[in-house]
């Protein structure tokens, strides 16, 4: 009870030997590696693109941030200008609370990426109580 011709039927309709089948298969095998290969290649072409793409927009926009930054920092002096009444000083002002802000930050950052913050602490002790668990048995 049959279904139609084998998979591999030559023209003569007689079934393929064996090693003619492995071939094919090997064949076919081979093939499909490297169409498999070429999809990757092509995908990850495209997906390096994406990112080339979605980075130059990401440094366009920092420029942009940085440019209106300058403008609102200015905006700002100028505004406590016509408060105390002279630029220079309302300039000094600005640029010390600025320096504050960046002290600040520069020290937090600092703190945060501490050695001793960056060690792995809940896997040192998920280690030392495995290796308590593991001798406990062993004794």
């Amino acid at each position: 009870m049959s279904n139609g011709p084998l998979p591999h039927t030559p023209p003569n309709g007689n079934p393929g030997t064996i090693q003619s089948l492995i071939g094919d298969a090997l064949r076919e095998t081979n093939e499909l590696a490297r169409k498999e290969i070429a999809l990757f290649r092509t995908e990850m072409a495209s997906n390096v693109r994406s990112l080339f793409i979605g980075l130059a927009c990401f440094v366009g926009a920092a420029v942009f941030a940085v440019v209106a930054l300058l403008v609102l920092v200015d905006a700002l002096v100028k505004w406590l200008a016509t408060i105390v009444g002279s630029e220079w000083l309302s300039a000094l002002i600005v640029g010390g609370v600025l320096l504050v802000l960046a002290v600040g930050m520069a020290l937090w950052g600092r703190s945060a990426m501490s050695l001793q913050t960056l060690a792995p602490t809940r896997t040192t002790r998920q280690v030392r109580q495995d290796a308590r668990a593991l001798s406990e048995r062993v004794s």
